[in-house]
């Protein structure tokens, strides 16, 4: 059973809206973490892999959709090398925190998760509140700094400084966050 989930936080973004061109190149850079740490626990037995998805309040789609409208944006190839495949859980949210109002606290439990990992975006938004949200349900926190992607500089540093301090996040870098199985 895994005690460990990489979560996977909002990365079917079309890159459309005011504040994309930030974004866009940040991912750019922390892309390749994300897919490494996402390709390491598909391999895994022990880490759940978990994608939630804002879904832009459009309650009707799903993951094909999802995927398919981020494909058709402004920048597809961020998208298609994390796009998540059939058979990995795959949750819509409406509001930041990953855990507000879906079902992703049963899905953990289920799972039998005691600590989770987020990689995605946006570090300074929903990264943050879905970090506060799993430290207050009583699960241990990671937030790779090199697989989160912002919008500000600024704001992100003292967001991931705030998870680190206050939520007592380990901000270990991608190629630390899980060891090897030893047999």
């Amino acid at each position: 059973m895994p005690t460990t989930a990489l979560i996977v936080v909002d990365m079917l973004n079309a890159y459309d809206h005011e504040d994309a061109d930030q974004l866009a190149e940040c991912v750019e850079r922390q892309l390749p973490q994300m897919v490494q740490l996402r390709d390491t626990a598909a391999e895994r037995d022990d880490i759940l892999l978990v994608y939630v998805q804002d879904n832009y309040d459009a309650w009707e789609v799903g993951r094909e959709q999802l995927v398919d409208r981020a494909l058709k944006g402004e920048h597809p190839e961020l998208v298609e090398p994390i796009a998540p495949s059939d058979g990995v859980a795959f949750l819509p949210k409406g509001r930041h925190s990953i855990f507000y109002q879906t079902a992703l606290d049963h899905v953990l439990s289920v799972g039998d998760v005691k600590k989770v990992v987020l990689v995605g975006q946006v570090t300074e938004q929903c990264v943050l509140y879905s970090a506060l949200d799993a430290y207050l349900r009583g699960y241990e926190v990671t937030v790779p700094r090199d697989a989160v992607a912002h919008i500000d500089k600024e704001l992100a540093d003292a967001a991931l400084k705030m998870m680190e301090r206050n939520l007592h996040a380990d901000l270990s870098p991608a190629a630390e966050v899980f060891q090897p199985v030893t047999s």
